[in-house]
């Protein structure tokens, strides 16, 4: 009985783990914005080591904002940079954080997290890649954004 008992455990724990596990995913990285706000000059760079195999890869940029945040939505630029080819793409992202009826668009309570559709990508074996992030508003300071992030999982 013991060692049946040990065993499901260990089938359990091993299944856990294993669900748990999202091999698609292969970089998911918050950066902290200053408390008192994010300046406009202020960039956020993510560097993504090497990928190991050649595919499309969908990349998502993820925010963190707490009710501080002055506005409906946010404007970003966000700059690329594929290495070693030296490939670059620079895109504007509009994302809308509240509804024309002032419903947020988030998941949370007192920090409200987003996540925004920014690109499909093909990299090779071996292709790293650079994110440069900084906000595009009229305000130079943006007080209420705790964290931007990149998030880059791979298709097929």
């Amino acid at each position: 009985m013991k060692y049946r008992n040990s065993l499901l455990v260990f089938i359990l724990t091993v299944a856990l783990v294993m669900a748990g596990c999202n091999r698609k995913t292969i970089y998911s990285h918050y950066e902290h914005t200053p408390i008192y706000g994010w300046e406009k000059t202020d960039h956020l760079s993510f560097v993504l080591s090497p990928v190991r195999d050649s595919g499309t890869f969908r990349e998502e940029v993820g925010l963190r904002i707490n009710g501080a945040y002055p506005f409906m939505g946010l404007t970003l630029i966000v700059e690329q940079q594929v290495y070693p080819s030296g490939v670059r793409r620079s895109d504007t992202l509009s994302c809308k954080l509240v509804d024309a009826d002032g419903t947020v668009q988030g998941e949370g309570v007192s920090f409200y997290q987003y996540r925004f559709h920014l690109c499909n990508m093909k990299l090779e074996q071996g292709d790293s890649l650079r994110v440069s992030i900084r906000h595009n508003m009229k305000r130079e300071i943006l007080p209420g954004i705790a964290d931007v992030g990149v998030t880059l999982t791979k298709i097929n």
